[in-house]
C-alpha cells in the first residue's frame, strides 16, 4: 500500500491566497490548515471550503507573527506518513505533484526532499541575489523533521535526504511580495522578532551597525550574489533587504532605551570611507566590460 500525503498549511490573515491554494491542491489525500490568529476572512472562506472539502481540516493557534513555532504543532495534526508543507502564498505544479507522489512509491529509503522554490517578487521571478534555486525542505515523513522555534531557520532533519534538480518545473511557485507596502508590512514584524533574537542573544548594539550591517547586505545581494542581473528589481529588492537590516538594529537600539553612544568626525568620516571603498571595489570587480549600469538598466 503506497503511503498517503497530507498537505500542511499555516495561515495568518491569508483571505487573499487561501482559496487558490486550497483548490489547487485536489490530488492530495489530506489537508490540514492552522489559522494563526487570522483577524481578516480567511477563516470565513476556510470554513465554506470545508463544507465542499472533506479532506480538509482546520485547526486554531494561537501565532507569535511569524511560521515557524506553529509549524511543529500543524503537522502534529497530520494523520498520514508523508507531509508536504506549503504557505498560503504558494502553489506545486502539476509536474512536481506527480514527481512527489513518484517519491512516496518508488523511493522507500528517502526521508525528506528540498525543494527548488520559484520566487515571484513585485511580478517578477527573481533568479539571482540567492533567491534562486532557495532550496526548503517541504516534503518528508512525519516525525524526520523538526523546526525551531527562531525566525527564518532551516528545520532540523533526521534520515536521507534528496535535492530535487534547480529546474523549474521541480518548483513550488511562490507569489510573494506583491507591493512594496507588502514588503515593508511583513518586514515590520520580522524585524522586529530578529531585534528581540539580538537582545536576548546579548548582542551589543554600536553606531557603526547602521552603515555596516545594511551595506554589508546590499552588496552581499547586489554584487557577491549578482542581484544586478534582475535589473532593476534585483536593485530595489537589494536596498529593500538592506533596509530591513537597518531596521533590525535601530530596534535593537530602541529595545535599549535609545541610549546615547559618543559619535566624533573622525570615526565617522572613516566609517563613510569604508563604505564608499566597498562600493567601488564591487563595482570595479563587476564592470570588467564596463557600462556596468547602463547594462543593467537596459535588460
Amino acid at each position: 500500500m503506497v503511503s498517503q500525503i497530507s498537505v500542511v498549511i499555516n495561515t495568518l490573515n491569508e483571505s487573499r491566497n487561501i482559496k487558490r491554494v486550497i483548490e489547487s491542491l485536489d490530488w492530495a489525500d489530506e489537508l490540514v490548515v492552522v489559522d494563526d490568529g487570522s483577524e481578516d476572512k480567511t477563516i470565513e472562506i476556510l470554513n465554506e471550503l470545508k463544507t465542499r472539502i472533506k479532506k480538509l481540516k482546520v485547526f486554531q493557534h494561537q501565532g507569535e507573527g511569524y511560521v515557524e513555532p506553529a509549524r511543529n504543532y500543524a503537522i502534529s495534526k497530520a494523520s498520514n506518513e508523508w507531509i508536504l508543507i506549503l504557505d498560503a502564498d504558494e502553489v506545486i505544479t502539476e509536474t512536481l505533484s506527480k514527481k512527489l507522489v513518484e517519491i512516496v512509491k518508488r523511493m522507500k529509503q528517502i526521508d525528506y526532499v528540498r525543494i527548488p522554490r520559484k520566487n515571484i517578487i513585485f511580478g517578477h521571478f527573481i533568479q539571482e541575489s540567492m533567491w534562486w534555486p532557495d532550496y526548503n525542505i517541504r516534503f518528508f515523513k512525519k516525525g524526520k523533521v523538526r523546526w525551531s522555534d527562531k525566525i527564518h531557520r532551516p528545520p532540523e532533519v533526521l534520515g536521507q535526504g534528496l535535492d530535487l534538480p534547480a529546474e523549474e518545473k521541480n518548483a513550488i511557485i511562490h507569489c510573494s511580495y506583491g507591493t512594496i507596502s507588502e514588503f515593508l508590512e511583513r518586514m515590520n514584524g520580522y524585524t522586529t522578532v530578529q531585534a528581540a533574537e539580538l537582545k536576548k542573544n546579548r548582542y551589543k548594539f554600536d553606531w557603526k551597525d547602521l552603515f555596516e550591517k545594511p551595506l554589508n547586505e546590499f552588496l552581499s545581494r547586489f554584487f557577491a550574489n549578482r542581484g544586478y542581473k534582475d535589473g532593476l528589481h534585483g536593485l530595489v529588492l537589494s536596498f529593500l533587504q538592506a533596509f530591513s537590516f537597518l531596521v533590525v538594529y535601530l530596534k535593537l537600539w530602541e529595545s535599549n532605551n535609545f541610549k546615547e553612544q559618543d559619535i566624533n568626525l573622525t570615526e565617522l568620516k572613516d566609517q563613510i570611507n569604508k563604505s564608499s571603498e566597498g562600493i567601488n571595489y564591487w563595482i570595479k570587480k563587476t564592470d570588467r566590460r564596463g557600462n556596468f549600469f547602463e547594462r543593467i538598466f537596459k535588460r
